[in-house]
């Protein structure tokens, strides 16, 4: 048979052309392989050098910590063995004061107050949400798995709870946040601490007569005595870290009238802008010390641990492996998975530190390099998320609630259950972002629903490693949050770009009658000097 035009059909002919595009393709993949060089090779290690070296020094310090834990250290030894580690906690710890005050500066000032506004809002909206969902998978996995069952005299149980009441941390995180002196909260918080004091019945404590009649007369002594009463009553305290809740809330507002300020306030912001690029200069400095740190920091933890906690375990991972990679992608229709890619070093960091507070130079490294997010946004949510965004902690306080509820076999309604989610939402804003804050703040979600405090002893020995994990997660839900809000916001800081770019043409436009001018008297001195000759 012959088609139409004449022409044989060749069927042979089709497979052909498979066959050679299949080789051309073939050919070409062998080309692109071929053609990777040792400077290819180089160059994509040092551009991720701080990423391995980050990744090769947890991967040693798991392997040397294990190693050790045989040895037996005794307590001085191990604080000698992870001293590295410590100085590197120490160091990023220094940046933090200066990083937090010139980057929440620099970035309000940056913007009008109309984007900061809705910058703002998007911020707190997304905090408040991924807080939310935190708890209520905290609260689900617990009375799924249902972890307490048994008894708690068989648990181990290790050091002692501060006791604290729910409305005095609600007054002291009110108060932490306007300090009345700038330069004690760089190194203290307000705490309200207690003490005992005795009060005689309807009668002034510090009434003299009463003290003059113990001395004069016994009877009436024993008599006052049995009257007084024991009463403890809290009192104003202190306790040592830095204040960042009231130097964000200055922050910002200081950001906010060196924008209104504008011509006025120009040197201001230059001079934030100078201090926050120095502080990033020497944070990437302390970048190249930082696995070394990490391996001892880990190592050193791994070599103290005595057990780990599973179900907490568990819940961080679905909400740092699903739910935040899954908003992410919702919101801005990009691969997550690419962006949590950019936050390794960041998240390495916080699993070593263990406090988001100082991971935070890391973080603005990873996003504002790497990930390349917008300078204005990293500045102002990744200060004020590292100080109230805590899903990590809150997921932890509401599970570990229900856990010590089923281990006393305390049966919660649903009421208790939605007071135990307020209150692990609200505490975790007011923990600090340091080393192991949740059991502080823990107290607060105990006393809510009446369960006895001192059982939060019963999960310490395992807490310096859900310390770790909350952090990270912790850091993860800052990090996605600035993308977030940088993709929300993408109008907003186009507009304010343009305005820029129009109020510099329009500085350029009105200093050209000006330039004009001068280059006339300029080009008019030659020819007076020639009249003059």
């Amino acid at each position: 048979m012959t088609k139409g035009n004449g022409e044989d059909p060749k069927p042979g002919s089709r497979m052909e052309r498979i066959q050679q595009g299949v080789r051309k393709r073939t050919l070409l993949a062998k080309k692109k392989v071929q053609s990777i060089t040792k400077d290819d090779v180089k160059s994509y290690l040092l551009r991720n050098a701080f990423v391995l070296f980050t990744v090769v020094a947890v991967i040693l310090g798991v392997i040397l910590g294990f190693s050790l834990r045989s040895y037996k250290m005794s307590y001085r030894e191990v604080k000698y063995f992870s001293f590295p580690g410590e100085l590197l906690m120490r160091m990023l710890q220094m940046l933090v004061l200066p990083l937090i005050v010139s980057s929440l500066v620099t970035g309000i000032a940056a913007l009008d107050s109309k984007a900061s506004g809705k910058m703002g809002v998007r911020a707190v909206v997304y905090y408040m949400s991924t807080t939310i969902i935190a708890v209520l998978i905290g609260i689900i996995i617990v009375v799924i798995i249902h972890p307490g069952k048994g008894t708690k005299e068989n648990m181990h149980r290790e050091g002692k709870i501060v006791q604290v009441t729910a409305a005095d941390a609600f007054l002291d995180l009110i108060r932490n946040m306007f300090p009345p002196n700038l330069v004690e909260a760089c190194f203290k918080q307000f705490k309200t601490s207690y003490e005992k004091r005795m009060f005689k019945v309807g009668i002034p404590s510090n009434d003299t007569s009463t003290v003059a009649s113990i001395i004069t007369n016994v009877s009436e002594a024993m008599e006052t005595l049995t009257q007084l009463k024991e009463e403890i009553v809290p009192v104003p305290g202190s306790v040592n870290g830095v204040n960042a809740l009231g130097l964000v809330v200055f922050s910002i507002s200081f950001g906010l009238v060196i924008g209104s300020m504008r011509e006025q306030g120009q040197a201001l912001k230059d001079f934030f802008d100078s201090l926050n690029e120095a502080i990033m200069r020497l944070v990437a400095l302390i970048m190249w010390y930082a696995p070394l740190g990490i391996l001892f920091l880990i190592a050193g933890k791994i070599v103290e641990m005595e057990d780990m906690g599973v179900i907490v375990i568990i819940g961080l991972l679905i909400h740092a492996v699903i739910v935040l990679p899954l908003l992410y992608f919702l919101i801005t229709r990009k691969n997550p998975w690419v962006f949590i890619g950019g936050l390794i070093q960041a998240l390495v960091t916080a699993l070593g530190t263990s406090s988001s507070s100082a991971t935070l130079p890391v973080t603005f490294k990873c996003l504002e390099e790497i990930n390349g997010v917008d300078k204005r946004v990293t500045r102002f949510v990744l200060p004020v998320g590292a100080t109230i965004n805590m899903d990590g902690t809150a997921l932890y306080e509401a599970l570990a609630a229900i856990f010590i509820a089923q281990v006393n076999n305390f049966d919660l309604n649903f009421g208790q259950i939605i007071t135990i989610s307020i209150t692990a939402t609200a505490a975790s804003i007011g923990a600090a972002g340091i080393p192991q804050a949740g059991l502080v703040t823990m107290v607060i979600v105990l006393t809510s629903v009446g369960l006895p405090t001192d059982d939060i002893t019963l999960i310490i020995a395992v807490d310096w490693f859900l310390d770790r994990l909350r952090t990270t997660t912790n850091v993860l839900g800052d990090s996605i949050g600035a993308g977030i809000v940088e993709h929300l916001s993408r109008h907003e800081l186009k507009n304010r770009d343009a305005e820029m770019g129009n109020s510099v043409i329009e500085e350029n436009e009105m200093k050209k009658p000006y330039q004009l001018i001068s280059q006339e008297n300029e080009s008019e001195k030659p020819l007076d000097s020639e009249t003059k000759m």
